[in-house]
């Protein structure tokens, strides 16, 4: 299969970059720095540096859109926010573009969004329906996902992924989490009451192969493990599984003093399940969160 991928050196992206090579897949991957990501991805995957230099995506069979600025490093100033939507929008916008123009279209078109798609939702079980609160997150991935959509036809389906925290043992927000917690400082953030829905790398990565070799999905799915858990839970368990203590907690002022609205980001949640990939047959690896942090933690 002839795919094509942004964001391949991301997180997720060089997961499924790796397993795709290991299927035997033919992989392109747009990026503006081809020679960092050949220093990442190596020399099976072919590089394309932009679109603007084509009319069609006829000899791609498939499109996985990852990319996007990354959402927690940075205040959400105003210019933050627009590089923030523009990062995602842009890129969307010109590969359901081409897929519209393309005579043999991909025949799915698979997109980046997030679990941020509904707001803070406090304790509400979350499943694909539910209804979403217009906070800046909620705008950013609602634009995102009406511009993938925008591609789809009776001969392109298009797979939202709706993300939540993915854990792995290198990136994401986890390599964050883990200096404080390993010398014993980590703790709850604010109240500890918000839920964190997260999922294991290698379960995001066979749940996007799944989406792609099953013709008949399509439409928004969370990307989070069926059992989602508080931040002080979380943080509990990522403590007892380094064998740490766990008490530093901090307080929601300060992380909104650092962060700003951005600060959202940690102070609220979702407690997303997901409904519709387990409704299609899919099989999570990773259920309880002890076994994933032991796992990508190397502590098994």
């Amino acid at each position: 299969m002839q795919l094509l991928i942004t964001g391949g050196t991301g997180l997720i992206g060089r997961h499924l970059i790796a397993r795709l090579l290991s299927l035997s897949h033919h992989v392109t991957v747009l990026t503006r720095d081809t020679t960092h990501a050949r220093q990442v991805l190596g020399e099976r995957v072919e590089y394309w540096s932009t679109l603007q230099n084509r009319t069609s995506l006829d000899d791609i069979d498939a499109v996985i859109n990852l990319a996007g600025e990354p959402i927690a490093d940075k205040r959400w100033t105003p210019q933050q926010k627009q590089k923030l939507s523009e990062s995602r929008w842009q890129i969307t916008e010109q590969l359901a573009t081409l897929i519209n123009a393309s005579t043999s279209p991909p025949s799915v078109f698979i997109s980046g969004s997030a679990v941020g798609y509904y707001g803070n939702q406090g304790a509400e079980l979350i499943t694909e329906e539910e209804s979403p609160t217009p906070e800046f997150t909620h705008q950013l991935c609602a634009r995102w996902e009406e511009l993938a959509l925008s591609a789809e036809s009776d001969r392109t389906r298009v797979c939202l992924l709706r993300t939540g925290i993915v854990l792995a043992a290198n990136g994401g927000a986890l390599a964050k989490m883990l200096p404080p917690f390993r010398v014993g400082l980590g703790g709850p953030l604010g109240s500890g009451k918000q839920y964190m829905p997260w999922i294991h790398i290698d379960d995001m990565v066979n749940a996007i192969l799944y989406l792609l070799d099953n013709p008949i999905l399509h439409g928004p799915f969370n990307m989070t493990a069926p059992y989602p858990v508080r931040n002080e839970q979380f943080c509990a368990m990522l403590a007892h599984v380094l064998d740490r203590p766990c008490f530093m907690r901090v307080p929601a002022f300060a992380l909104k003093l650092l962060m700003g609205e951005a600060a959202t980001l940690v102070l609220g949640g979702q407690r997303a399940i997901p409904h519709r990939l387990e409704a299609a047959g899919f099989g999570f690896r990773y259920y309880e969160l002890e076994e994933a942090l032991k796992d990508v933690t190397g502590k098994k």
